[in-house]
């Protein structure tokens, strides 16, 4: 037994009494023929023509995963499995498999000199067995490709396919798209491979029921995070009973996203980890209770069809009663009314921050009254489609002064240019401002508009003056978002706001081009879709000569004793454009404007 005796390159291998390990391999591994395209060992890279190697390899461990599929891993300088294990179940230098923890893992390596320690990614990178690429290379490719590439890169070879189920086994984040023919079957073979997933991102091409769900919770113990999104020809068949207990059995779970729940039917949601929950398409509930104590954000999108009878003002106030930490409140239901504001106000959630109640055409002046009474530190209000005027703006403004950052009014016809100015004035820490639709033309719709196609248009007693054009001036020195779409009834616009980079002027096709001005030099991108040539033009003009404004201060220069400026001659002209600081200052990045 001399001749099998096993060829330790490195260092010996030492049982736990000291004395040198001999290990017999079994007749079947000597039998195995070599592998066509590699003419070295997997194992120790030497030609395999007359050798015989017995080399065991250090095991790797998974320290950090990103991405989809993308992960990171290290190795650590350990000793060998004990000699007691059967050749069979020696580690290989590419083996991501655990360790055993019955192999001797509970006691520090010994002390030795620095030629007898274990070198694994000299092992990884003479480890040519994997279509002839070291190890670590191989991982850093595999790792970023996408799920679809790793399970064709499982197919290659031996060492490949390793490598991939490593990847899948330390995977947490993973996003899939189920085509209309795939079956649930398909979407459990790749789950399965990923034990210790935390996030679940799913586009569904083909119907979804409860089986999908029972494989997820089969497939995914650890599941903290699931977003289910269908596409236009699929439907989602998910009962409300269902996703309760699926909920319910989740103790991990602590987002929910999920679309097309259009027959539920009606829920109970019990959980005490759940802090998110997105919920759309839904249309008809005849019941809708939340046991959620963590829950901090919700968001509940309603069919706009006039069919649906869900009662929003039961669920408001089980909202207040089950959820008492809710920071983040959007709701967007046409059935939306002062007595579902009521409602909300009355369930006293102290912690609410951001409250977004749309497409409520009845939702009118006195709701703005009760929510600014109830909460007074909101820093998004989101009223778009509601009926508020300029008198529910100026509230607006009277009482968040100090909290408010983003403000949306858009499609609220009752509110004119005045209100939108006054707003501007009196809100100093509005970042976000979007009243599209608002100060529009009533003689003509904006056909670029989903929510105006679908939405009959709004008639109060006090609409606007028709073919009376109005004019828009704005001076903020913290606005950085300004969306004024499909705005035909404004004429003129002036803009004086140093920190704007977005600007939405899509379809304000009666604006005059010699009535705008722009005065934003951070500008970065203007979205001027249906707005004519000419307008466009002047827009393209504004942006693009305010470098030229820029670098003419360039041109002038203090006298010695500061008392006036006075413009530079050419031939220094030339030496400030050398200087980079200055140079630095001037360069600025440049706007795009959009029209398509």
């Amino acid at each position: 037994m001399q001749q099998y005796r096993r060829h330790q390159p490195h260092f010996p291998a030492a049982t736990p009494g000291g004395a040198a390990a001999a290990i017999t391999p079994t007749s079947s591994e000597y039998k195995r023929g070599k592998r066509r395209g590699s003419y070295n060992c997997g194992r120790c890279g030497l030609p395999k023509k007359g050798h015989s190697c017995h080399i065991g390899g250090g095991d790797t461990t998974p320290t950090e995963v990103s991405g989809d599929v993308s992960v990171e891993y290290s190795l650590s300088a350990t000793r060998p499995p004990p000699p007691r294990q059967p050749y069979s179940h020696l580690r290989r230098a590419l083996s991501f498999d655990d360790v055993d923890n019955g192999g001797g893992g509970g006691f520090d390596p010994p002390e030795a000199d620095d030629d007898e320690f274990f070198e694994p990614m000299a092992e990884m990178e003479s480890d040519l067995g994997s279509g002839g690429l070291p190890a670590s290379i191989l991982w850093e490719v595999l790792r970023r490709l996408p799920p679809p590439g790793l399970l064709s890169a499982a197919r290659v070879c031996k060492g490949w396919r390793e490598t991939t189920r490593r990847l899948w086994r330390a995977a947490e984040v993973l996003r899939l798209r189920v085509p209309s023919r795939a079956q649930v079957g398909l979407v459990g073979s790749v789950l399965h491979k990923c034990p210790g997933l935390v996030s679940l991102t799913l586009r569904m091409e083909s119907d979804v029921d409860a089986t999908m769900l029972a494989c997820i919770a089969f497939s995914c113990p650890n599941l903290e995070s699931m977003e289910i999104s269908m596409a236009d020809n699929a439907l989602n068949r998910i009962t409300g009973d269902e996703l309760g207990r699926f909920v319910a059995d989740r103790r991990m779970l602590k987002s929910l996203k999920m679309e097309g729940c259009s027959n539920l039917g009606g829920f109970v949601l019990c959980s005490t980890s759940l802090t998110t929950l997105w919920l759309s398409d839904l249309s008809s509930l005849s019941k809708m209770v939340f046991n959620c104590p963590s829950l901090k954000e919700v968001s509940l999108e309603f069919s706009r069809q006039a069919s649906d009878s869900t009662d929003l003002m039961s669920m408001a106030e089980c909202l207040g009663r089950g959820c008492p930490r809710l920071q983040n409140i959007h709701i967007a239901s046409v059935r939306l009314s002062h007595a579902v504001v009521l409602a909300l106000t009355a369930a006293q959630l102290r912690g609410l921050r951001m409250l977004s109640l749309v497409l409520g055409s009845e939702i009118t002046d006195a709701s703005v009254a009760a929510i600014a009474q109830s909460y007074p530190n909101l820093e998004l209000l989101d009223l778009s489609g509601s009926g508020i005027s300029d008198s529910g703006i100026g509230m607006i403004c009277n009482v968040f002064p100090d909290t408010l950052t983003r403000l949306l009014v858009a499609l609220c016809p009752n509110i004119t240019s005045s209100g939108i100015q006054f707003a501007t004035a009196q809100l100093p820490l509005l970042e976000l401002m979007d009243c599209g639709m608002a100060v529009c033309d009533p003689n003509s719709l904006d056909p670029t508009s989903e929510e105006s196609s679908g939405r009959e248009s709004q008639k109060t007693s006090n609409a606007k003056v028709p073919l009376i054009y109005q004019n828009l001036i704005i001076k903020h020195s913290r606005l950085k978002k300004l969306s004024l779409w499909g705005c035909s009834g404004l004429s003129a616009l002036y803009l004086n706001c140093p920190e704007l980079n977005d600007l939405n002027l899509n379809s304000c096709k009666n604006l005059h081009p010699e009535r705008l001005s722009l005065q934003c030099p951070n500008l970065e991108s203007v979205h001027a879709s249906g707005c004519g040539e000419s307008l466009t033009g002047a827009i393209r003009c504004q942006v693009n000569n305010r470098f030229d404004m820029v670098e003419n201060v360039l041109l002038y220069k203090r006298l010695a004793d500061g008392s006036k400026r006075v413009r530079v001659p050419l031939f220094l002209n030339a030496q400030l454009h050398d200087d980079d600081k200055k140079r630095r200052k001037v360069e600025r990045r440049k706007c795009n404007v959009i029209v398509s």
